[in-house]
């Protein structure tokens, strides 16, 4: 569905990515891993069109995004929901739906929309009216995650999405893109808590200083010595950690 191949991007003088190949397939959760500066979220800029590839190419469903703006890589149904959320504070909730869904032309699509994104995030429902920028991080997060929905992706790159969230809003998160997943939309994960990250996805990448250097199963990098060592912790498990039930609610795995 997604194929990045020989990714040459940066900014200014500076070369961040060096040669960056990786796949999605249709209905996969793909999760890119690395430690703070290896290019992860430049990596994501780039596929969205954010930040222009100086060599290699990136192409969707075999069509290359080679000089497409941002929006129209958007409405291809390649969507980005970004480090930091982006939402609009001085807009209420609704408000950033709608930007969310501005591609809707009828009415009905956009009341479609807006009923799907409040039956998925119900405290979003409840805020409808509320100025985004006084909503808690995690109610940010939902929110962000509902605008994306708006565009009706069909890949959907997430960076960073747990970054900053109290626990009990990182379960939010994990139950988010599981159900995603379950509704036939193929996930490019950027996170920096590589367990949860692990847990969740089909397969991954391991970043280091702009390159790929490691890849393969979820389950299979997590039992990758040289990963557990590096982005893991010293007290990880041996064993393969998905995210269940009980991961999920926050009890030990």
């Amino acid at each position: 569905m997604l194929s990045v191949k020989g990714l040459v991007a940066g900014y200014g003088d500076v070369t961040c990515l060096r040669g960056v190949s990786l796949e999605v397939g249709a209905g996969e959760v793909v999760t890119l891993i690395g430690a703070n500066g290896a290019g992860k979220s430049t990596t994501l800029r780039a596929i969205s069109g954010l930040l222009r590839a100086r060599e290699g190419g990136i192409w969707f469903d075999g069509q290359s995004l080679a000089g497409m703006t941002p929006d129209r890589i958007a409405a291809q149904g390649l969507v980005h929901v970004p480090e930091g959320r982006r939402i609009f504070p001085e807009l209420t909730v609704e408000e950033n739906l709608r930007v969310g869904g501005h591609a809707r032309r009828r009415a009905t699509e956009m009341r479609d929309g807006l009923e799907a994104a409040y039956h998925r995030f119900p405290r979003l429902k409840d805020r409808h009216r509320q100025r985004a920028g006084t909503l808690s991080g995690g109610e940010q997060q939902m929110l962000a995650f509902g605008r994306a929905m708006m565009a009706r992706p069909r890949l959907l790159m997430l960076d960073e999405p747990t970054l900053g969230l109290a626990p009990l809003m990182v379960v939010e998160v994990a139950r988010a893109v599981r159900a995603f997943r379950a509704e036939g939309i193929t996930i490019l994960l950027v996170e920096q808590n590589a367990n949860l990250a692990l847990g969740l996805a089909d397969r991954g990448y391991v970043m280091e200083t702009g390159r790929i250097v490691a890849q393969g199963a979820a389950a299979s990098l997590l039992r990758d010595p040289d990963v557990r060592a590096s982005y893991l912790g010293a007290g990880a498990r041996s064993e393969p950690q998905h995210v269940g039930a009980s991961t999920l609610e926050g009890n030990p795995p």
